[in-house]
């Protein structure tokens, strides 16, 4: 009886001690280089490996992917598409089974000898159930870069000059300093940046200025466009 306890006294510590395995910063960061690494050959044994099967995957577009999804879309890059992905910046935060993984990922791809770069930040929550440590989330967005500055045409300006409102006393103004265009509210001054000659942006700033011409050829109102919706500034003189 002595030795049948003995023995299950030891299977169950066996068991406590291979479910109750420590993970690192640095192996974490280890096995997420390893997923995007797998990405150029469309490799999807580490994502397999790596993520769980009640796993939630949400990208920077908004999509939501379970752990099939996730997987199937998983392929090789096109031909004339190569790249990598960078983990950098990473912090953590792991608490007994629960590892929490935040970093940036720096991509920079190339499609037919163009060169494009792209970052994003990522969270993952790694889950250890059975020894075994598994992402069972994550979530990324993409930095917000400005658009590249175009050519503008400064005769144009005189036509976006002025005051526009968007309520009774809620308004701004367009005004031309030299060969630069800004807008100007409650004492801030920006920049109006050109994408093209009729769109603007401000820089660090998500979203674009743009201005309505009339059908008497004037301009009539100020666009404020912010994830495609238009908040409408009037123009009053």
């Amino acid at each position: 009886m002595k030795q049948l306890a003995l023995i299950k006294f030891l299977s169950a510590a066996t068991i406590v001690c291979a479910a109750d395995v420590p993970i690192t910063q640095e192996e974490l960061v280890r096995r997420t280089q390893e997923l995007y690494d797998s990405l150029v050959s469309g490799d999807q044994a580490p994502w397999k490996k790596h993520f769980a099967e009640d796993c939630m995957f949400a990208d920077e577009k908004g999509r939501f992917f379970d752990k099939p999804k996730l997987i199937a879309d998983i392929t090789p890059l096109p031909a004339g598409y190569s790249g990598t992905i960078k983990i950098q910046n990473a912090h953590s935060r792991i608490i007994g089974n629960t590892a929490v993984l935040s970093y940036d990922a720096d991509e920079s791809e190339t499609i037919f000898g163009q060169d494009l770069k792209a970052r994003y930040h990522i969270t993952d929550t790694w889950l250890q159930r059975n020894g075994n440590w598994q992402i069972i989330a994550s979530q990324a967005h993409r930095y917000y870069e400005d658009p590249t500055v175009g050519k503008a045409e400064p005769k144009k300006f005189a036509d976006f000059t002025g005051t526009y409102e968007l309520a009774p006393g809620q308004t701004r103004s367009v005004l031309v300093e030299g060969d630069k265009l800004f807008v100007e509210r409650k004492g801030k001054k920006e920049e109006l940046l050109p994408e093209t000659s009729e769109l603007f942006f401000r820089k660090g700033v998500e979203g674009r200025i743009l201005f309505r011409y009339a059908a008497n050829g004037k301009v009539d109102a100020l666009f404020d466009r912010r994830n495609n919706e238009d908040v409408i500034w009037k123009k009053t003189r």
